[in-house]
């Protein structure tokens, strides 16, 4: 069993409210859930106004696959959601 991991800190520049920042994430997660079928969650810099930490896990059955999956959730954030990503950290590991 393969474990690929994808842990995202950005920043969200035109967020004015902790409702507006979580708005965002919140279609973030949703979207890395129904496209990829991953699991996402907001890890970090909860209390942030500006930041925000995101991890996204994906199960398979290959590095190569679970990898690519992550990478090409990261290219979908970048082109649809309006944040700019400060550390991206994406990684698989043997169970």
């Amino acid at each position: 069993m393969i474990v690929s991991m994808m842990q995202l800190i950005f920043e969200i520049p035109d967020s004015g409210s902790l409702k507006e920042k979580r708005r965002i994430i919140r279609s973030m997660k949703d979207k890395l859930q129904r496209r990829f079928h991953m699991s996402a969650a907001e890890v970090d810099l909860n209390n942030s106004l500006s930041f925000g930490q995101v991890g996204g896990v994906l199960v398979s059955n290959s590095r190569v696959f679970g990898e690519s999956v992550m990478h090409k959730a990261l290219e979908m954030i970048e082109n649809e959601i309006p944040v700019r990503i400060q550390d991206i950290s994406i990684y698989s590991e043997e169970f």
